[in-house]
């Protein structure tokens, strides 16, 4: 066999490796303060997200919105990378987790399209006029979400909202899956406190 003829792949599989290596490096120097290489981070995966976020969108506005959401999210999770772990794998799980929840949504809004009739046309002055909008409900429940010490936010934010399996929190987190399954356990406990005592103020 032509050993000539495994360069090329060789060299390319060294080359994303370094990629990889390199992102990991910079994460860390930006958990560290480091503006500049985090600015550079991003500049250098977005390309990358982009790519990843074409195989699953035909609409490139639907594409540079789900680019927009990895971003979003690797901004809010970005102190919960482990240095000792690879980067890519990382961020893929959290740029597919961003990218199911956006088709996810996608598929509801057509399922609830396909059903409207004349009848749902009618100007509500109550909040059923702006179905887009938060509910109220939840905006109480972010605003307790909010209030929780950051080991109960993170286990909640991973596993509830953002719909990871413990594994990939775990792997997000750099916390033990017994670990987020006590903070998970305790931060249900401390918003089901919170939401109650909401309710029964006047």
């Amino acid at each position: 066999m032509d050993s000539s003829a495994s360069e090329p792949a060789d060299s390319a599989a060294a080359a994303v490796v370094q990629v990889g290596l390199r992102w990991g490096i910079l994460m860390m120097q930006a958990q560290s303060g480091d503006a500049p290489s985090y600015r550079r981070l991003l500049l250098e995966v977005t390309p990358y997200l982009r790519a990843i976020a074409r195989r699953y969108h035909r609409d490139m506005r639907d594409v540079e919105d789900s680019v927009q959401d990895v971003l979003l999210t690797l901004h809010t999770v970005r102190h919960t990378y482990d240095p000792g772990r690879p980067f890519k794998p990382w961020l893929v799980t959290i740029a597919r987790r961003r990218i199911a929840d956006r088709l996810r949504t996608q598929w509801r809004t057509c399922a609830r399209e396909s059903q409207i009739n004349e009848s749902l046309y009618e100007t509500f002055a109550d909040e059923r006029a702006n179905p887009s909008e938060e509910p109220p409900e939840e905006r109480v429940l972010r605003a307790a979400i909010e209030q929780l010490p950051s080991a109960q936010r993170q286990a909640v934010t991973l596993l509830k909202m953002e719909e990871m399996s413990l594994q990939e929190a775990a792997q997000a987190s750099g916390q033990s899956v017994s670990s987020l399954k006590v903070a998970t356990h305790r931060a249900i406990k401390s918003l089901r406190r919170m939401l109650s005592a909401d309710r029964n103020e006047p």
